[in-house]
C-alpha cells in the first residue's frame, strides 16, 4: 500500500528544494501536480523522471480515482507550483480520500510563503491567523475584515498584484492604523520585504506599481493599549466629524478609530452614529 507524499517545492530558489524532496519525487510511482508544465521543469533541472498528472482545483475531485488507483500499487507526491500543497493549493479532498482508504499521508516540509513573510516581518509570531487570498469583490472583503478587527493574533493574507491598491484601502478603513509587512519575490532575486504602517502602504504603493504576488502579513490588534495613547473626546470629536463628512459609515469609523484612538469600539460607533443622525437631520 502506497503513501501520500505532501512534498513542498521552491517558492523561488531552486536550492531550497531539500534532498529527502529530491528523492521522494524520484522514487515516487507517480507525481500529481498543479500544473505539469512547472513541475516538468522543477524535475528537469534535478534530472527527476517520474510520471506526472495534472491535479487542479478543476478536475481535482475526476482525478481522485486515477490517484488512489496509483496508491493502491506505490507511493505518490503531490506537489504544488510552489511552497507546501494543500495550503491554499488542491490537497484537501485528496489528503482526505487516502485516509479514509487506508493510506499513510506524510509531509515532506519545506518552503512556504505565509511562514516565510511572518518570520521576517518582525510582527509577533506566537500566534497568527492565516486566511489565504483576500475575497475579490470589496462588500465581501469588507465584511471578512469586520470580523477580525478585535482579534489579537497577527493576520497573513496573500493578494494579488492588481488588487493590492484596494485591499490596503479596505484594510485601512476596517482595522485602522496597523503595522504591515508586504513581501513579494521572496527567495527571489528581486526579494522584497516593505515594513511600514498601513497608511504608509498606501502611499508607497500609489507611487510604486505593485508587482508580483504578495503575502501581507498585519499586526493584530493591539490588546493593550497604553493610556497614553488614549485621544481627547475632542480629538475624536473632530475625527470622526471628518471621517462622516468623507462618507464613512459608523462601522468603518468604530473598526479604524477605536485602534487609532484608545477608546473602546463601541463607544467610538455611539458616537459616530450620533453624529451620522445629527447630520441627516441638518436642513
Amino acid at each position: 500500500m502506497g503513501t501520500l507524499y505532501l512534498v513542498a517545492t521552491p517558492i523561488g530558489n531552486l536550492e531550497d528544494l531539500s534532498p529527502r524532496a529530491v528523492r521522494t519525487l524520484r522514487e515516487a510511482r507517480l507525481i500529481a501536480a498543479e500544473d505539469t508544465r512547472v513541475t516538468r521543469k522543477l524535475l528537469t533541472h534535478f534530472d527527476l523522471h517520474t510520471p506526472l498528472t495534472s491535479y487542479f482545483e478543476h478536475n481535482k475531485l475526476t482525478k481522485l480515482d486515477t490517484i488512489l488507483t496509483a496508491l493502491a500499487e506505490g507511493d505518490v507526491a503531490l506537489v504544488s507550483d510552489a511552497g507546501m500543497p494543500g495550503l491554499n493549493d488542491p490537497g484537501y479532498e485528496l489528503v482526505r480520500a487516502a485516509l479514509e482508504t487506508g493510506h499513510p499521508v506524510s509531509p515532506i516540509p519545506g518552503p512556504s510563503a505565509p511562514v516565510a513573510a511572518l518570520v521576517a516581518s518582525g510582527l509577533p509570531t506566537d500566534a497568527f491567523l492565516f486566511l489565504g487570498y483576500l475575497p475579490r469583490k470589496a462588500p465581501e472583503r469588507r465584511a471578512l475584515l469586520e470580523g477580525l478587527v478585535e482579534a489579537p493574533y497577527t493576520l497573513i493574507f496573500l493578494e494579488a498584484p492588481h488588487r493590492l491598491l484596494e485591499a490596503l484601502d479596505d484594510l485601512a478603513a476596517v482595522l485602522g492604523e496597523r503595522e504591515l509587512a508586504a513581501a513579494r519575490e521572496l527567495t527571489k532575486l528581486h526579494e522584497e520585504i516593505w515594513r511600514g504602517s498601513l497608511s504608509a502602504a498606501q502611499t508607497y504603493f500609489r507611487e510604486h506599481k505593485p508587482r508580483g504576488e504578495f503575502t501581507l502579513v498585519i499586526a493584530g490588534k493591539d490588546p493593550h493599549p497604553s493610556a497614553a495613547q488614549k485621544w481627547s473626546e475632542e480629538h475624536l470629536m473632530s475625527a470622526l466629524l471628518a471621517g462622516s463628512a468623507a462618507g464613512k459609515s459608523p462601522t468603518q469609523l468604530a473598526a479604524r478609530l477605536a485602534t487609532e484612538s484608545g477608546w473602546a469600539r463601541r463607544e467610538v460607533y455611539r458616537l459616530a452614529t450620533l453624529i451620522k443622525e445629527k447630520i441627516a437631520n441638518e436642513p
